[in-house]
């Protein structure tokens, strides 16, 4: 199994049973995420508590709670959404710092097509929900999700040379 930790500090962000597609002239993967219940189980048995006296409330008290996969299996913490002049602030900043931790063949081609991933990642401000890893970290990767027109499970968008991939 493979895991893609962020680059920066190392907190698990994906992990290779979430396929993904590259855009963005490689620059961003495309990742699905679903919703699911977790939680409740309904167990029948076969017995039958109504017939024997039982409350029909008696019992465990399990919750049955939908979660988006990715959030849930990577931890990830829902950021506040940026405006246009914070989120370039942000890829500016970030674009520094990665380019530190790049070889310098990833590092030309990294600098020379983030800024069509930016503007792409503009073009959908609005619609993006903002994560980042369990570990908060100030100087993180940034996970981006939004939904699709008319999709009722959100896409999950990485910056590519922010992650690093790691066997398990």
């Amino acid at each position: 199994m493979l895991v893609y930790q962020d680059l920066l500090n190392g907190d698990e962000l994906l992990s290779d049973s979430f396929p993904y597609k590259e855009i963005e002239n490689g620059m961003l993967w495309e990742v699905e995420g679903k919703w699911v219940v977790q939680g409740a189980v309904s167990v029948d048995i076969g017995a039958n508590p109504s017939a024997e006296g039982a409350d029909e409330d008696e019992g465990v008290d399990d919750q049955a709670v939908k979660v988006v996969d990715i959030v849930d299996t990577f931890r990830l913490q829902e950021q506040p959404p940026f405006d246009k002049k914070q989120f370039v602030a942000y890829v500016k900043k970030y674009i520094k710092l990665l380019a530190l931790k790049l070889d310098e063949e990833k590092q030309k081609k990294f600098k020379k097509n983030i800024e069509g991933a930016t503007k792409y990642l503009l073009s959908k401000l609005g619609d993006l929900q903002f994560f980042v890893g369990e570990g908060m970290h100030d100087d993180s990767t940034m996970v981006f999700a939004y939904y699709k027109e008319g999709a009722t499970d959100p896409t999950f968008l990485y910056f590519a040379y922010g992650l690093k991939e790691v066997k398990c």
